[in-house]
C-alpha cells in the first residue's frame, strides 16, 4: 500500500496468536504515520487543556465563543446525511470488545452496538490486540465462541457496529514510535481503520466511530484531519468515515455547534455522555468551595443544569440535521430479585420517555435485557419514522448561566453517598486492574466514568470540608475508616482467597491517590494504567 517502513517502531508487548496479523508491518507503519503527523498537535491541545484549567481556577467562566459566532449564526450549513444503517439509532447498546459481550450486544435487538476501547475497557495489551481481532471477526460475521454451557454465534440480523477509541489524553505504552508512546486514540482508530475499512464497505456498511472526551472544537478539527489522512492513505473517498461525538465535558457543551461544524463532512451527531459530564463539572470547578455536588444518585437528568445541557444538545443537533443520542441506562437486571427489577425498569422507562419526548433520536443501554424497555417510548414517539431530526426544538433557549447553575434541588451529601463512592471506586478499580473494564456492582454497570464521579466527589468533599447530612465532617480519616469497613465486607462476602487474588489492595492504593491526594489527578486511568499488563 505504499506506507513507510517500520523503522523507529518498537513493540513492548508480546505478539502471539493473531497479534502478528493485527500488528503487521503495514498496519504498524500506518499507525506510525498517524502518530508522526498528528501527535505534536495532540500534545499542544493537551497543553491548552492545562492552560484552560489554570484560567478557570483564576476565575474565568466558560461562555459561548465570540470568535466562532459566525459559525453559530450561519443557517446555511448542515452535517452530511447519515448512511442508511445509521438513520435509525433509537436504541444503542454499549460494551467492551470482549468476544462474548460483543456477540450478545450485536444480537441484542439494539440498532447500534458501540464496541468500546475506552471507558468500558481495561486497556491491557491483550485486551487491545484481541479486541481488534474480535472486531475483524464481527465485521466478517465469523465471530463465535464455544463454552461448556453455550455456543455463541451471530444472528441473521445484528446491530450496526460503531467503535469508540480511547481519548486524546491516553497513550498506548506497548507501542513506541521514534521513542514516544503512541497516542492511544491513533492506535485504536488506526488499527480498526486499517484492517476493517474496506471490509465494512464491501458489506454495505461503513467505518463508524464514537469520539470521546473532547474539550474543544480544535480537538474535533484534529480528528477531522486524522480522518482525511486515513481516507487518502487507503484511497477511500473523504466523508466515508462517520463519527458521533460524546458531549461529556462541560467545556464541549459550549462548543457543540463548532464541533459539528469541524466534523460536518464526517459527523453522525452528538451524544449526551451524562456521567463523564458530571465528572467534568467536578474536575473543572474543583477549586470552588461553594460548588459541592450532592450524592451522585440524587443528581438526575431533571436537575435544571442537566436539562439545559441535554435540551441544548437536541436543538443544536437538529438545527444541523444531526442525530441527538441520549444517555446511558446503566441498570443490570437481576435474575434473583424481581422487585428490584420492577422498580428500576420504571425509572429506566421514565428516563427514556423524557428523552424521546425531548426530541432525542435514540438512547443508550448497558445490558441486552434493557433494549425493549428503552425502545418502547421511542417507538411510540417515532411512529414508524427512523428518527426525529426534523423536530427543531426552536422553543429551547439556553444561556451560559443555565449551563453553569449547578443546583440540585433536594440534593444532600450523605454517609450512604460517601460509602457508595468509596465502595464503587475501589471495587471498580479492582475489576479494572484485573482486566475487566465494565463491572456489575449493585445492579449497575459501572465503568471508568462512574468511577471517576465516585473518586472526584470524595476528593471534592474532603478538600472543601463537606459536612454529611448526619453531621460528620468528610475527612481523610473518615474515608479510610469507610475503606476498611467496605473492604472487610467484600472480604467476608467473597472469601479470603478470592479477596487476596482480587487486587483490592492495589485498587485501594490507586483510589487513595486519586481521591485523597493533594493534587487532583486528571484521569484515574492514567496512574492505574501503570499497574496493568
Amino acid at each position: 500500500m505504499g506506507f513507510p517502513d517500520v523503522q523507529g517502531i518498537e513493540i513492548r508487548g508480546p505478539v502471539g496468536g493473531r497479534g502478528a496479523d493485527i500488528l503487521s508491518p503495514d498496519a504498524l507503519a500506518f499507525v506510525a504515520s498517524l502518530q508522526r503527523e498528528f501527535n505534536p498537535r495532540r500534545e499542544e491541545l493537551l497543553a491548552k487543556r492545562l492552560e484552560r484549567q489554570i484560567a478557570l481556577e483564576e476565575g474565568e467562566e466558560p461562555d459561548f465563543l465570540g470568535a466562532t459566532r459566525d459559525i453559530r449564526e450561519d443557517d446555511s450549513w448542515q452535517v452530511a446525511e447519515p448512511p442508511a444503517d445509521l438513520q435509525d439509532r433509537r436504541v444503542e447498546i454499549t460494551g467492551p470488545t470482549d468476544r462474548k459481550m460483543m456477540i450478545n450486544a450485536l444480537n441484542s435487538g439494539a440498532k447500534v452496538f458501540m464496541a468500546d476501547f475506552e471507558d468500558a475497557n481495561a486497556p491491557t495489551w491483550d485486551n487491545m490486540v484481541t479486541g481488534q481481532a474480535n472486531l475483524i471477526d464481527a465485521v466478517e460475521r465469523t465471530i463465535s465462541l464455544e463454552t461448556p454451557e453455550k455456543t455463541y454465534r451471530l444472528d441473521e440480523e445484528i446491530a450496526t457496529l460503531v467503535v469508540r477509541p480511547r481519548g486524546w489524553h491516553l497513550v498506548e505504552r506497548h507501542l513506541v514510535v521514534d521513542g514516544t508512546a503512541v497516542s492511544a486514540s491513533l492506535f485504536d482508530f488506526g488499527l480498526y481503520w486499517f484492517h476493517c475499512a474496506r471490509r465494512l464497505l464491501e458489506r454495505g456498511t461503513g467505518p463508524y466511530y464514537y469520539i470521546p472526551k473532547l474539550e474543544s472544537h480544535l480537538e474535533a478539527r484534529l480528528w477531522n484531519d486524522v480522518f482525511n489522512l486515513a481516507q487518502d492513505a487507503l484511497g477511500i473517498s473523504r466523508g466515508t468515515i462517520r463519527a458521533t461525538v460524546l458531549i461529556e465535558t462541560i467545556l464541549a457543551a459550549f462548543e457543540m455547534e463548532e464541533i459539528l461544524y469541524e466534523l460536518r463532512d464526517h459527523s453522525s451527531g452528538l451524544n449526551a455522555g451524562r456521567w463523564d459530564y458530571l465528572f467534568s463539572i467536578i474536575k473543572k470547578f474543583r477549586g470552588q468551595e461553594d460548588l459541592l455536588l450532592p450524592d451522585r444518585n440524587s443528581i438526575t437528568m431533571t436537575a435544571p443544569f442537566m436539562r439545559a445541557y441535554t435540551e441544548l444538545l437536541v436543538r443544536t443537533c437538529h438545527r444541523r440535521a444531526a442525530h441527538a443520542i441520549g444517555g446511558m441506562a446503566a441498570f443490570i437486571p437481576s435474575r434473583k430479585d424481581p422487585e428490584v427489577n420492577e422498580r428500576a425498569l420504571v425509572k429506566v422507562r421514565d428516563d427514556k420517555v423524557r428523552e424521546s419526548g425531548d426530541g432525542f433520536d435514540g438512547t443508550w443501554v448497558a445490558h441486552p435485557d434493557l433494549v425493549a424497555t428503552a425502545q418502547e417510548p421511542f417507538d411510540q414517539v417515532l411512529q414508524g419514522r427512523a428518527n426525529q431530526r426534523d423536530r427543531l426544538r426552536e422553543d429551547v433557549r439556553v444561556t451560559a448561566e443555565d449551563l453553569l447553575r449547578f443546583e440540585v434541588p433536594g440534593g444532600e451529601i450523605t454517609e450512604k453517598g460517601l460509602r457508595t463512592n468509596v465502595r464503587v471506586g475501589i471495587q471498580y478499580l479492582a475489576s479494572w486492574l484485573q482486566g475487566t473494564g465494565a463491572a456489575a456492582i449493585s445492579n449497575l454497570m459501572e465503568d471508568a466514568a462512574t468511577s471517576e464521579i465516585a473518586r472526584s466527589q470524595v476528593w471534592q468533599w474532603v478538600h472543601h470540608g463537606a459536612k454529611l447530612k448526619e453531621g460528620t465532617d468528610v475527612s481523610e480519616e473518615l474515608v479510610r475508616k469507610i475503606e476498611d469497613e467496605e473492604l472487610d465486607r467484600i472480604r467476608q462476602a467473597i472469601g479470603h482467597d478470592e479477596y487476596a487474588g482480587g487486587r483490592f489492595e492495589d485498587a485501594r492504593a490507586v483510589f487513595e491517590q486519586v481521591a485523597l491526594g493533594d493534587d487532583f489527578v486528571e484521569f484515574l486511568t492514567i496512574p492505574a494504567y501503570q499497574l496493568l499488563d
